[in-house]
Protein backbone atom coordinates (compact mmCIF):
# COMPACT_ATOMS: atom_id res chain seq x y z
CA UNK A 1 0.00 0.00 0.00
CA UNK A 2 1.29 3.27 -0.82
CA UNK A 3 1.75 6.14 1.65
CA UNK A 4 -1.31 8.01 -0.29
CA UNK A 5 -3.82 5.67 -0.12
CA UNK A 6 -2.87 4.57 3.82
CA UNK A 7 -2.98 8.62 4.36
CA UNK A 8 -6.57 8.52 2.74
CA UNK A 9 -7.98 4.87 4.29
CA UNK A 10 -6.76 5.62 7.84
CA UNK A 11 -8.68 9.26 7.74
CA UNK A 12 -12.27 7.83 6.82
CA UNK A 13 -11.53 5.35 8.69
CA UNK A 14 -11.15 7.70 11.27
CA UNK A 15 -14.07 9.87 10.10
CA UNK A 16 -16.20 7.09 10.01
CA UNK A 17 -15.45 5.68 13.59
CA UNK A 18 -16.44 9.57 15.14
CA UNK A 19 -19.44 9.63 13.12
CA UNK A 20 -22.00 7.92 15.01
CA UNK A 21 -20.73 10.43 18.34
CA UNK A 22 -21.76 13.57 16.51
CA UNK A 23 -24.57 12.44 15.15
CA UNK A 24 -25.92 10.99 18.02
CA UNK A 25 -25.36 14.30 19.62
CA UNK A 26 -27.48 15.83 16.96
CA UNK A 27 -30.56 14.23 17.86
CA UNK A 28 -33.33 16.35 18.41
CA UNK A 29 -36.88 16.18 18.26
CA UNK A 30 -38.52 18.46 15.92
CA UNK A 31 -41.46 19.96 17.80
CA UNK A 32 -44.99 19.35 16.80
CA UNK A 33 -48.12 20.31 19.33
CA UNK A 34 -48.04 17.76 22.62
CA UNK A 35 -44.57 15.88 21.68
CA UNK A 36 -42.98 18.62 25.37
CA UNK A 37 -46.24 17.16 27.29
CA UNK A 38 -45.91 13.92 26.63
CA UNK A 39 -42.22 13.61 26.83
CA UNK A 40 -43.13 15.55 30.63
CA UNK A 41 -45.72 13.00 31.05
CA UNK A 42 -43.43 10.12 31.11
CA UNK A 43 -41.32 11.80 33.48
CA UNK A 44 -38.17 12.75 31.06
CA UNK A 45 -36.52 15.71 31.57
CA UNK A 46 -36.94 18.14 28.61
CA UNK A 47 -34.35 20.28 26.91
CA UNK A 48 -36.37 23.12 24.77
CA UNK A 49 -34.52 25.28 22.01
CA UNK A 50 -36.33 27.91 20.38
CA UNK A 51 -34.49 28.77 17.48
CA UNK A 52 -34.23 29.90 14.17
CA UNK A 53 -32.66 28.77 10.95
CA UNK A 54 -31.28 31.98 10.29
CA UNK A 55 -30.58 33.08 13.79
CA UNK A 56 -26.79 33.39 14.28
CA UNK A 57 -27.02 33.51 17.95
CA UNK A 58 -28.26 30.38 17.53
CA UNK A 59 -26.33 28.58 15.44
CA UNK A 60 -23.87 29.53 18.43
CA UNK A 61 -25.66 28.13 20.51
CA UNK A 62 -26.51 24.79 18.88
CA UNK A 63 -22.43 24.52 18.63
CA UNK A 64 -21.95 24.81 21.81
CA UNK A 65 -24.75 22.51 22.63
CA UNK A 66 -23.65 19.80 20.54
CA UNK A 67 -19.99 19.70 21.98
CA UNK A 68 -21.01 19.14 25.57
CA UNK A 69 -23.54 16.61 24.70
CA UNK A 70 -20.80 15.05 22.61
CA UNK A 71 -18.57 15.07 25.34
CA UNK A 72 -20.42 13.41 28.14
CA UNK A 73 -23.30 11.13 26.79
CA UNK A 74 -24.91 11.65 30.17
CA UNK A 75 -26.55 14.24 28.78
CA UNK A 76 -28.32 11.84 26.36
CA UNK A 77 -29.53 9.76 28.33
CA UNK A 78 -30.73 12.49 31.05
CA UNK A 79 -33.10 14.63 28.79
CA UNK A 80 -35.11 14.94 25.37
CA UNK A 81 -33.89 17.45 23.34
CA UNK A 82 -36.73 19.51 21.62
CA UNK A 83 -36.02 22.11 18.68
CA UNK A 84 -39.07 24.30 18.76
CA UNK A 85 -39.14 26.71 15.26
CA UNK A 86 -39.61 30.30 16.05
CA UNK A 87 -40.84 31.33 13.06
CA UNK A 88 -43.78 28.31 12.71
CA UNK A 89 -44.39 28.30 16.64
CA UNK A 90 -43.37 32.39 18.18
CA UNK A 91 -47.10 32.72 18.48
CA UNK A 92 -48.07 29.48 19.60
CA UNK A 93 -48.79 28.43 23.08
CA UNK A 94 -45.94 26.36 23.42
CA UNK A 95 -44.15 29.42 23.13
CA UNK A 96 -46.58 31.74 24.79
CA UNK A 97 -47.56 29.49 27.75
CA UNK A 98 -43.80 29.53 29.05
CA UNK A 99 -43.56 33.03 27.65
CA UNK A 100 -40.09 32.66 25.84
CA UNK A 101 -39.21 36.09 24.62
CA UNK A 102 -37.07 35.55 21.67
CA UNK A 103 -35.58 33.13 19.59
CA UNK A 104 -32.39 31.71 21.22
CA UNK A 105 -34.25 30.82 23.79
CA UNK A 106 -33.19 27.73 25.97
CA UNK A 107 -34.98 26.00 28.81
CA UNK A 108 -35.04 22.76 30.88
CA UNK A 109 -38.51 21.38 32.38
CA UNK A 110 -39.08 18.95 34.79
CA UNK A 111 -42.83 17.67 35.62
CA UNK A 112 -44.46 21.12 35.92
CA UNK A 113 -41.33 22.99 37.08
CA UNK A 114 -38.98 25.42 34.80
CA UNK A 115 -35.64 24.16 36.22
CA UNK A 116 -33.65 26.98 34.33
CA UNK A 117 -33.43 29.48 30.91
CA UNK A 118 -30.97 30.79 28.91
CA UNK A 119 -32.25 33.63 26.91
CA UNK A 120 -29.76 34.71 24.24
CA UNK A 121 -26.66 33.60 25.86
CA UNK A 122 -23.80 31.83 24.06
CA UNK A 123 -21.46 30.99 26.96
CA UNK A 124 -20.03 27.04 27.22
CA UNK A 125 -19.99 27.60 30.98
CA UNK A 126 -23.69 28.98 31.02
CA UNK A 127 -25.10 26.22 28.57
CA UNK A 128 -23.29 23.46 30.20
CA UNK A 129 -24.58 24.77 33.48
CA UNK A 130 -28.59 24.17 32.11
CA UNK A 131 -27.23 21.46 31.10
CA UNK A 132 -26.21 20.02 33.99
CA UNK A 133 -29.43 21.14 35.74
CA UNK A 134 -31.08 18.46 33.65
CA UNK A 135 -28.99 15.56 35.02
Amino acid sequence: MNRRTFIVTAAAAASAAMLPRFAFAADYVEYTPGVIEAALAEGKTVFVDYSATWCGTCKRQERVIESLRSADPAYDKAMTFVKVDWDTYKNADVTVFREIPRRSTLIVLRGEDELGRIVAGTSEKDIKGLLDTGL
